[in-house]
Formats: structure tokens, sequence, C-alpha cells
């Protein structure tokens, strides 16, 4: 999920969280009466800034995640909520905005230290590391936890399968429920106990940003249930599951076999954490601004409350507006006719008024109008626009020429959106009615957000056959890298027959020799540098129509302490070290 420095990095002080606190919370209160910080002040510094123990945080989601095993989930929520039981090698610094996107060593006691021009990386974890049953943590334990996470996709397939894609031998090995020998995949090696090497096909620079995800946080083999394991996870982290309700809660507690000399990350400030799931949407809006919840999903204020929240001097001071890593565009399938032929897809680029899409989303403050692949907190950004038009509201006339130069007078075809998704549906509508105006007649087809790349517009058979010519998508960087963001929508490699996010289904021999030649270049410029081309290259091909860098609006609740907005996981607040000025 995030951003740069591969460089060893020394681990955060104690106090590092809390020195630069912008806004100071008086302990000795307990209501929702504190003075604001100020608008974006979350994304600047750490807002309500304390030490205080004790009380509970209590969080909200409109859904159910899909899972809270760190070894079977792929959202950003998650990814930065597990971190409260499970620790990766690497993680994320709690810091605001893009200094949140520092990696910095959690289990491991140091960086990865690479060799072999980056195909082999080695960690070395920290001493004293304990579960919360107070048996040891040992590099097995990871080497577990990768395996069953990447190599058992019949049993779990939520997460990312970068290990399997990238590790010698990933592509034979069974995983673990399947392998009964006792060595596993022996290219993740164990030497001793607190030794993990993994040994790479080929050069992989950002390997330090692969560890950071959930995947590698220890897991006991001799706990593990497989899908049921989300019922009983044994904890390395500072809190440990007090109940688990599918579906409905999930309740944690402090872990007291955690030891804050092996952890210089968390602080252990509440008593309790309690996640509920399932609350109406406009409910978590009002638990929010009455201090008695946070936001989960960290997708924001709702579309109703918007206004009143904006329009209101005193509660947009409560607010962090920012970007989150995100791109809002639309796919263009080149295997649906006549988007196979480039002067097509370029008539879409035209065609379309991205200010009418910006205020279908909500307005400036959602997202601004956006020109190319990469979002600007995404290394290899460079400000472009090769479909510029005036004011952004689309040229008629230029979409007409495009539309003769592909042989073509009108084209009928279908875009797709996600049926529970209002504001994506919203933008396809203003969409549909740009190109009607060229003689494109787009028709909407709306699909469960649930099953939109299982069953749906992730499944090339099912566009081809629906022709489904346009896709609504949004995207984050599974890092905060170039490749990070462009591996699984722009490579070939990366077209599947079901869950694939290549929705245009691009397979383009020099971006994806670019992606390759990226990941191994050890120089950070040069790397960047590679993302910024592959970007121009994308879009010289029209394959998607970027339509906003996405921004998010979150509501700052004043009764809880150490809130800072971070890059690291969408703009969200990151839940490491919030506390609670409430008993």
């Amino acid at each position: 999920m995030r951003r740069s420095a591969l460089a060893a990095i020394a681990a955060i002080g104690s106090a590092s969280l809390l020195v630069a606190g912008c806004s100071k919370a008086d302990d000795n209160k307990d209501d929702n009466n504190s003075k604001s910080a100020g608008a974006n002040a979350a994304t600047k510094d750490v807002v309500n800034a304390s030490t205080k123990k004790g009380g509970t945080v209590t969080y909200e989601y409109s859904d159910v995640p899909d899972s809270f095993d760190p070894g079977n989930t792929y959202y950003a929520y998650m990814y930065n909520l597990s971190r409260l039981y499970a620790r990766p090698l690497m993680t994320f610094k709690p810091a605001p905005g893009e200094k949140g996107n520092e990696l910095v060593p959690d289990l491991a006691a140091s960086a990865g230290v690479p060799s072999d021009g980056g195909k082999t990386w080695t960690y070395k974890l920290r001493s004293g590391l304990k579960y919360q049953d107070g048996t040891a943590i040992t590099s097995k334990d990871v080497k577990y936890a990768v395996e069953r996470s990447n190599f058992a996709r019949d049993v779990l397939s939520l997460g990312p399968n970068y290990f399997q894609q990238f590790l010698v031998g990933g592509d034979k090995y069974k995983g673990p429920y399947k392998d009964k020998s006792a060595k596993g995949l022996k290219s993740i090696e164990t030497p001793d106990d607190t030794t993990i090497v993994f040994k790479l096909n080929r050069a992989f620079q950002e390997f330090d940003y692969l560890v950071a995800a959930p995947q590698t946080a220890p897991v006991p083999q001799s706990k593990d249930k497989g899908i049921d394991y989300v019922k009983s996870i044994v904890s390395s982290g500072s809190y440990k599951f007090q109940s688990y309700d599918d579906g409905k809660q999930a309740v944690l507690v402090r872990n007291e076999n955690w030891d804050p000399k092996t952890d210089p990350l968390r602080k252990q400030y509440p008593n309790k954490i309690v996640i509920n799931l399932k609350v109406n949407a406009e409910t978590i809006d009002k638990d929010v601004q009455a201090g008695d919840a946070i936001d989960l999903g960290g997708t924001g204020v709702q579309a109703a409350t918007q206004a009143q929240v904006v329009n209101s001097a005193e509660k947009k001071a409560n607010t962090d507006n920012t970007y989150g890593g995100r791109l809002v565009y639309m796919a263009i399938n080149t295997k649906v006719k006549p988007f196979d032929k480039l002067e097509c897809r370029k008539a879409v680029q035209y065609a379309i008024d991205k200010v009418s899409v910006q205020t279908a989303e909500g307005g400036p403050i959602r997202g601004d109008i956006a020109s190319t692949v990469l979002p600007p907190d995404i290394p290899g950004y460079e400000k472009s626009d090769v479909y510029a038009t005036s004011g952004n509201k689309g040229d008629a006339g230029k979409a007409k020429e495009q539309l003769k130069a592909c042989g073509k007078s009108s084209i009928k075809t279908n875009i797709s959106a996600r049926s529970d998704r209002p504001q994506e549906i919203d933008a396809a509508t203003a969409i549909i009615n740009s190109l009607k105006k060229v003689g494109i007649d787009a028709s909407l087809k709306q699909y469960p957000s649930g099953k939109y790349f299982t069953d749906y517009a992730g499944v090339p058979k099912f566009t081809e056959k629906q022709n489904l010519g346009l896709i609504m998508m949004q995207w984050g960087a599974d890092w905060p890298s170039g490749y990070g963001f462009l591996q699984q929508v722009l490579n070939g490699s990366a077209i599947g027959s079901s869950g694939n996010v290549n929705l245009s289904q691009f397979d383009n021999k020099d971006v994806n020799s670019l992606l390759g030649k990226a990941i191994g270049t050890e120089d950070k410029t040069a790397r960047d540098a590679l993302y910024t081309e592959i970007d121009k290259k994308t879009m010289d091909e029209a394959v998607l129509v970027p339509l906003t860098y996405f921004k998010v609006l979150l509501y700052r609740p004043t009764t809880y302490t150490n809130l800072v907005s971070t890059a690291a996981f969408s703009g969200q607040y990151d839940y490491l070290n919030i506390g609670s000025t409430k008993k």
C-alpha cells in the first residue's frame, strides 16, 4: 500500500508520534467540546496528541470487510487496522500526509538487506518477540504466513499474490495445506529463528514495500485453521481479539504479552477497541460527528451530509481533505470492437466533459480533474494532458474527427458501474451524456461491487460477450511507487480470467518491458523516470480515461486522540495509536 525510501531507516523513537502534535487533548475533559485544530490539520501534524491511556475507541463500517485474517485481505483500511494485532516485517511510519509513506522496521530489526543485485533479501527479527500466549515468534512463522497467504489460493484467495509471482519456484509450489513436507517453499530460507531470506526470480528493488503487507505478519502453523483462522487469530501486536462475531462485531483488548521494548511504534493507549459492522452509512456520519466513532472504511463524509459539513465553518474545521493515492478513471476495453482501434479510443478521450464528471462525484472536494495515469502523490507523476480540451469540458469537434479516422460515424456500446456506488453511477451517467453528443451511444450496466471483478467487469469473456467497451474504475497503489500503482492495471501478464483489474486488457510489449526494467532499477530517480515514461506511453495508447485524482473528506471526531491522516493508507487516519478522551 504506499511510498518510498529503501535505505535502512532507524526505528522511530518512543515519543516521535507526539512531538509535532499541533493540538493537545485535554486529558481531564470527557466531552466533545475541545477546540478544533482546524481544517486539514491532521494532514500536517498529529491532532489531539496525548499519552493518556484508557477508554474505548469505536470503529464503524457500513459493510463487512473481506477478512480480518491478515493473510486474506486486500483493502487499505484492513491493512491499516490489522497492524494492531498483526505485525509485518516492515510498516509505515505513523506520520501526517506523505511523511506517512516512509517505511520503517516493525517485526524486523531493520530494513531488508539486498544482495545478488536485488534478487535476495535478508531480514533479522527483533529479539524477545512473543505471541499473545507468551510463546516466541520465529522466522519460521513468518515463512509460513507468506506460504499460506500466497500459495493456497483455493483456500485464501482475497489478498494479492506478489510473493507467488516473484519467489523462485513460486509457480510450482502448492502451498502448506497440500505440501506435507516440513521444508515448505525452498526459496524462503530460515537459517535460524531470527533470520528469514527471500530468494527472488528477478531483481525487485522495492521489496521492502512488499514485506510491509500484513501477509508477512507471523502465523503459528499449529494454530492455523485455514479459512477459519479468522475466528481465532493469534496476535503478534499490541491488541488481541476478545470476541469475533462474524459480520457483526469484533472486539480487541490489550495483549498482555506485547512488550513495548520490542516495539517502538505501538503505544497501547485505549483499553478496548470495538469494530461495529453493517452500520447504516448515515448513522456512521452522525456518530463520527458526535465523537462516538471513527469511519473504519475511511471513505469519508457521505454525499448527503457533505454540503452541511463544508458549509458550516465550525464543522469544516474538523475535516481533513486530502489525496488518497487513487485515480478515478474509465477503462476502454481494447478487446471490444471498435475500441481495438486507437482512433476510436481517442474519440472517447476528447468527447468527455470531465467537469460534469467531477460535479457528479461531489465536486473539487472529492477530486481534482485528472489527465494522467499516476496521481500527483505517487512517484513518477509528471503533469501532462495529451487530450486537453478547453476548460476540461470536452471537444466534440476533435472527437468526431477521431471517429471519422476510425471509420465510424457512430458507435453503440455499454458502460459498467457498481450498483452500490451512487457517485460512480452518476459519473457514468455524465459520461453517457457527453458521448451521446458525438454519436457514441453507451448504455449503463450496473453490477454489485462485491462481485464486480470476480463475476462481471473483471471477467474478460463476460465483458466481450456483453459488449462492455467502457468500464468505470477506481484504483489505488498497492504501495506508493509507480510500480505499486501501475503493475496490476497495465501489465499484460496481470490479465486474469476472473478478478482481473487490467480492465482495458492492455498488453503492450513496451509497457510490459518498462515495468520489468523499472522494478530492477536500483537508482530511485531513474526508476521514477521509467514510471513517467510508462504513464506517457499508456496515455498515447488512450486505453483509459483519467477522470479525477481522488480526494477523501474525513470528519475528525474531537473525542479521539493522536489523529493523523496518512498517505500510506489512502488518506485514512493511522489506526495504530488512536486513543480516547472518554472514560
